[in-house]
């Protein structure tokens, strides 16, 4: 298998409602994203971001064309292999943190650890999220980084092949929100799993190697990025 080849995305149709209220979300989208690439999903909203990470994810499905990881088709899975793809191959990060109040951060992070056959060593990984020293603090003792850096922890723990981050620094400043783009970067390459992140902020197109531009539900450019910057030097 090549690299170029390992999340492929191929005649993508969606549309919702029926009659006069039919609305096509992703028009035939059609586009792939290599191992290891850090991929921004650009658009303003309504232009089918969202939809299209949530059929990656498989949370939604397309109504034509396929979407296929390592080469495995999600249209080919049942429920039971989709909640595997899910547990075997996702993190997700939201713009709402989702932290169970009444665990710890430490605790909040293992519980993505249970997901996992190989999950990445606890201690290691509150380090690299600046958390060491909070481990024990309960959600509503920290600030909105870092909770969000505690929900990173947990789709990050289980080592997932992909890191779905749908508009993560929405509900956060712009100091915070760098923060938390160099940490998914840092992720990134420490770690080497594919991030596919949504985002309506240009400048975060910036640090990806790869930018899928969408507008109206279909692709209206596919950039590769060669001199992307740090998410440090980002400036909006």
């Amino acid at each position: 298998m090549s690299e170029e080849t390992f999340l492929k995305v191929a005649g993508l149709y969606k549309a919702y409602g029926t009659g006069d209220s039919r609305q096509e979300v992703l028009r035939g989208l059609d586009f792939s994203v290599a191992k290891g690439e850090f991929c921004v999903l650009l658009g303003p909203s309504g232009s089918g971001k969202s939809t299209l990470l949530n059929i990656i994810g498989g949370i939604d499905s397309a109504d034509q064309g396929y979407i296929s990881i390592s080469g495995d088709k999600l249209e080919d899975m049942d429920e039971k292999a989709l909640t595997l793809y899910r547990r075997k191959h996702l993190g997700y990060v939201f713009q709402l943190y989702n932290l169970i109040p009444n665990l710890t951060v430490k605790e909040n992070i293992e519980v993505g650890a249970y997901l996992s056959d190989h999950p990445l060593p606890i201690e290691d990984l509150l380090h690299t999220l600046g958390l060491y020293e909070h481990r024990h603090k309960l959600p509503n003792q920290l600030s909105g980084g870092q909770q969000q850096r505690t929900s990173i922890g947990r789709a990050i723990i289980k080592n997932p092949d992909i890191l779905l981050c749908d508009e993560p620094t929405g509900a956060l400043d712009y100091n915070t929100s760098k923060e938390i783009l160099k940490l998914i970067e840092d992720v990134n390459q420490k770690y080497g799993n594919t991030v596919i992140m949504v985002t309506h902020n240009q400048a975060i197109s910036q640090m990806a190697d790869h930018t899928i531009k969408l507008r109206d539900g279909q692709v209206r450019k596919n950039i590769i990025n060669d001199n992307k910057i740090s998410a440090t030097d980002l400036d909006w």
